[in-house]
């Protein structure tokens, strides 16, 4: 498994607020998506040539 790139009991959190629950691997396959969209973010901040990585690059 990958590192976790969100916090859990965070997302937990959120979603007993919207009154649902959390289904065990839900952490894991939010993180791959939340690493595919960094990922794609920095691709697009070094075509533009750039290293840093901003908000609009999501």
């Amino acid at each position: 498994m990958a590192d976790i790139l969100v916090v859990q009991s965070k997302v937990r959190d959120q979603v007993k607020r919207r009154g649902a629950n959390m289904a065990g691997d839900f952490s894991d396959a939010l993180s791959k998506r939340v690493a595919a969209m960094v990922d794609e973010a920095v691709k697009r901040a070094k075509s533009n040539g750039r290293k840093t990585v901003r908000a609009n690059d999501l």
